[in-house]
């Protein structure tokens, strides 16, 4: 069964670090879909990738202005750079930081809804501000997938409440709880009712 899906957009914050560990080492190294991350990250964040390389089987790469996305990397904003989508390649912009963060979540994730539109899955990790619930918002107005940590499970709840508050999400997981389910959505293994499930969001 081929999968719906087309990219992966995660946000993380405070405590990202832990949580990007967590997930992409729970990752297989024949994960098909590129994932791209946006992680708030301060003057002194240089060894970032070198520490997400070691964590997963996966390669990890900072993106070129004009890059291709390519299926099975994971990509990470550059340091003070807005990360976007346009024309199934990136764009790095040193535009005006929005909520106070470049890399913006929300830039990130709304470049992605216009691109891709349903076949999108936005995943929201820890932080300690209100990044990336517009951004969520969007992908799941398009028809794509809204993914959030457990707020009992992330170092700083207040972007998954934030995430929560203003979305209907379709999953509120533990951090230990997503890659598995990244898993299944990438390579459609699992039914289309699992995959977009109706109603409220199911905490677990």
């Amino acid at each position: 069964m081929e999968a719906d899906f087309k990219i992966i957009v995660i946000g993380a914050s405070t405590g990202g670090l832990r949580a990007l560990q967590t997930l992409l080492s729970a990752l297989t190294s024949e994960f098909p879909l590129p994932i791209v991350i946006a992680q708030h990250r301060g003057a002194d964040s240089d060894s970032l990738i070198g520490f997400l390389r070691s964590s997963s089987l996966l390669p990890v790469k900072e993106p070129d202005d004009k890059e291709p996305i390519e299926a099975g990397n994971v990509y990470l904003a550059p340091r003070d750079y807005h990360l976007m989508i346009e024309n199934c390649s990136f764009a790095l912009s040193t535009d005006t930081p929005v909520a106070y963060a470049r890399p913006s979540i929300d830039v990130l994730f709304e470049s992605a809804a216009d691109e891709f539109e349903d076949r999108v899955i936005g995943v929201i990790l820890t932080g300690a501000n209100r990044d990336g619930a517009r951004g969520l918002n969007k992908i799941k107005s398009a028809g794509g997938l809204a993914i959030v940590e457990h707020p009992d499970s992330a170092r700083n709840r207040e972007m998954p409440d934030a995430a929560i508050g203003m979305t209907a999400v379709d999953w509120v997981l533990p951090l230990q709880e997503i890659a598995p389910l990244l898993e299944k959505l990438a390579t459609g293994n699992s039914s289309q009712a699992e995959a977009r499930p109706s109603g409220r969001a199911q905490f677990v």
